[in-house]
């Protein structure tokens, strides 16, 4: 009889099984400095060091690469944090009267 028992499951006996949520990493966004013809290369650099937290040289190497090709990537960054940079550089360049642009893309 116990070996009936044990053969047998009764109502309400199953596996539970935990399920965990998948994760996803946020998607990342370049933020992107355009190029124009009127401000000055040592605004950009400055830019790039007070907004980006870029060194000395990497800022220069930056600046070039905008001047040079049109476009320049300055970072990389989860959207949140890629639209506050943009905007920061949209208000600095304007109170000092550049025309400087800046945008954002999805990588």
């Amino acid at each position: 009889m116990a070996e009936e028992r044990d053969n047998q499951q009764g109502p309400g006996v199953g596996v539970v099984t935990k399920t965990q949520p998948k994760t996803r990493r946020p998607s990342l966004y370049k933020v992107l400095l355009l190029n124009d013809d009127y401000t000055p290369q040592e605004f950009v650099v400055w830019l790039l060091q007070a907004v980006f937290n870029k060194g000395p040289e990497d800022a220069i190497r930056i600046m070039l690469h905008v001047h040079q090709n049109g476009v320049g990537v300055c970072g990389v960054y989860t959207y949140e944090v890629a639209e506050t940079k943009v905007a920061q550089v949209m208000e600095l360049s304007r109170r000092n009267q550049h025309p400087l642009q800046c945008t954002m893309e999805r990588e």
